[in-house]
């Protein structure tokens, strides 16, 4: 009998759904939904790095795009034996005591600090420096030390700390809070007992300081000294946490008959996109791998000989089970790569967008379809001419910190640069400074893994970047100076996702035997240029330099920069 299970995957901008065969892992249909109020900038205040999402953008593109796969693939709805969810992360939304978000109830409906707070909002720098400062002073244990020994503005309890001064209708009326991907799976499910739920250990372990060694989540002495509203909250939150191969519930009668399931489909528990993707990707021991779309995540699993109790420094977190059950998952990021990209494109749109809806020569349907145009051309033109700049040419040096940095050593107060202009200085001079900032910080993080003893014999990419941009790719096997694969579906972490649920599902005994059995193949490798890794080490270096200027917390040696 054929068996199929579902992986819905969130990202920043759509939600995605694969319904995956898993006797051999062929997508047989899958289905693409875009945040309507997102694409509309609501609720976001981009000069002060707000960026907020309505639940009703991500309940909406749920029934759509399950709806739509199970309509496309015309399987049996009997047969589709799970579902998991993965989403951005950390984008935790205020709920009631009942797990109703907060937007969703009178008086909230139009309140950005009633919705989900995006990974990449940065309001609560403010409130990540006290976390960080008070870690290291309060006489308790250092808590943050299991997330690199540095709490981001873009994680759990920064986020809420910050909230919870700027609203306080948001924080009387908030009973509790979920990360996206735990409300998410909460919602489909039969059993609606918050205490009961079992909730991410990915998310927690990752985002919100959840360990073992302090029995759960930071202790109340610790979270009061920051606000009583948090001592509070905890005892709202939850003790145990659970890893996705487990189920969460089965489908709810309501969820069933809305997306033309069987409310005999099991739901896993919740995960973030870049751990199941590492997983949609066949991830193995040392192996890293680079979730590659507005931002990175780089992803490791360790075994418990080689982590154990070891931390690594400034990167975001390491959970035992977060990636693969039995093994250490070490996550590290940028909090821009495809978003410096989009940044420089926008910028150079600037004319088009504004002076063209002005000008009298042209209709308006022939200033659309010009519009249009550049958009489309844009990117791939300037990609032509970067490709023919010689590395050795005198180039700008730029940094990659357009967001803040995410790793190593979390600091979203820094910010982008770039030196070493001239007259000479073309827009693709530009763009190629752009791409090989990206990949230096990339460097950055793969050498603070090894610094700190984790070994990494192999890259994979994934993600947009991964499949749509050679430049790039060749350009970051040659700053790596490691050759990298690249996963051949267009949605490995849904399809890890779907992993997920086959194994809670009892499809397969454990996520590697699934993992090697229906992951994505291969379409691709990129090997290092020999003749121009020599080139990239001296850009690096200068990378490195102009690092050191913008955030005096770094140090280089006095070898690097005399060179």
């Amino acid at each position: 009998m054929k068996n199929y299970v579902i992986g819905l995957d969130y990202g920043t901008d759509s939600v995605r759904a694969v319904l995956i065969d898993t006797e051999n892992g062929q997508e047989l249909a899958s289905n693409v939904s875009h945040y309507k109020r997102w694409k509309n900038k609501q609720y976001c205040d981009a000069s002060i790095n707000q960026f907020r999402q309505h639940p009703l953008d991500h309940i909406e593109g749920l029934e759509t795009t399950i709806q739509n796969v199970v309509k496309e693939s015309k399987v049996d709805p009997s047969l589709v034996r799970g579902i998991c969810i993965d989403t951005t992360g950390s984008s935790p939304v205020p709920v009631t005591a009942d797990g109703t978000p907060l937007a969703l109830t009178k008086g909230f409906e139009e309140n950005p600090n009633a919705m989900m707070v995006l990974w990449k909002d940065h309001t609560s720098i403010n409130e990540a420096n006290e976390i960080n400062e008070l870690a290291v002073s309060w006489g308790g244990e250092d808590v943050t030390k299991y997330v690199g020994g540095i709490y981001s503005s873009e994680w759990f309890w920064a986020k809420i700390l910050h909230i919870a001064r700027q609203d306080e209708a948001v924080r009387n009326a908030a009973h509790t809070w979920m990360e996206h991907c735990d409300l998410m799976t909460y919602l489909l499910i039969e059993d609606k007992d918050l205490k009961t739920f079992k909730r991410s250990r990915c998310a927690a372990g990752h985002k919100a300081m959840w360990h073992e060694d302090w029995n759960g989540l930071p202790p109340v002495e610790f979270l009061e000294k920051l606000h009583p509203y948090l001592a509070t909250l905890r005892g709202n939150l939850y003790d145990e946490t659970y890893t996705s191969d487990l189920v969460a519930g089965n489908l709810s009668k309501e969820w069933a008959d809305r997306l033309g399931l069987s409310a005999e489909t099991v739901v896993a528990v919740g995960t973030f996109d870049a751990h199941s993707g590492a997983v949609g990707a066949k991830i193995e021991e040392n192996t890293l791998v680079r979730v590659m779309g507005t931002s990175t995540c780089d992803i490791l699993v360790g075994s418990y000989d080689e982590v154990g109790t070891k931390t690594v420094r400034g990167i975001c977190g390491q959970v035992d089970g977060s990636v693969i059950p039995g093994f250490i998952g070490l996550e590290a990021g940028q909090s821009a790569f495809g978003d410096l990209l989009a940044w420089y494109k926008e910028l150079l749109m600037w004319p088009t967008e504004h002076l063209l809806a002005s000008s009298s020569t042209l209709n308006d349907a022939q200033k659309e379809q010009l519009r249009e145009e550049f958009s489309d051309k844009l990117i791939v033109e300037l990609t032509k001419e970067a490709e023919k700049i010689p590395v050795s040419e005198s180039l700008p040096i730029a940094l990659d910190w357009i967001n803040g940095r995410r790793t190593p050593d979390a600091n979203q107060e820094v910010k982008s640069a770039i030196s070493n202009l001239s007259l000479g200085t073309k827009a693709p001079h530009i763009f190629k400074a752009l791409v090989n900032a990206i990949c230096f910080g990339a460097k950055k993080i793969v050498d603070r893994f090894e610094e700190e003893g984790v070994k990494i014999d192999s890259v994979i990419g994934i993600g947009g970047v991964a499949r749509k941009s050679p430049f790039i790719m060749q350009t970051l096997a040659n700053v790596l100076n490691k050759p990298i694969k690249v996963a051949a579906s267009d949605q490995t972490p849904a399809l890890g996702a779907a992993i997920y649920a086959a194994v809670a599902a009892g499809i397969y005994p454990n996520v590697i035997e699934a993992s090697q059995k229906i992951g994505s193949d291969f379409d691709g490798e990129y090997f290092p240029q020999l003749d121009k890794v020599a080139a990239y080490n001296k850009l690096l270096i200068a990378y490195e330099q102009l690092s050191a200027f913008a955030d005096p917390t770094i140090k280089i040696s006095q070898n690097e920069f005399s060179l």
